[in-house]
């Protein structure tokens, strides 16, 4: 498939905002997860405890959240 450069521009912009809005989501819900099971959340019998080290690393695994902002940013304005 031939992209030309404004269609790889939008690509990038949306998968920059699908990437850090859905791991500070899964991030959030599962901070409040162990918020609610107080110390139970921390120990290894709860799968949250799993779930929120799985989200913090999509936070930082392939580009940090930081980053995918700044490319989104960047796709913004820079017609402007």
């Amino acid at each position: 498939m031939n992209l030309d450069n404004q269609n790889r521009r939008e690509i990038a912009k949306s998968c920059s905002i699908a990437k850090f809005m859905a791991s500070d989501n899964a991030m959030k819900v599962t901070t409040d997860a162990v918020q609610i099971l107080g110390g139970y959340g921390y120990m290894k019998d709860y799968p949250v405890e799993r779930m929120m080290r799985d989200a913090k690393l999509i936070q930082i695994y392939t580009g940090t959240n930081q980053i995918m902002r700044i490319v989104t940013a960047r796709e913004i304005f820079k017609d402007y």
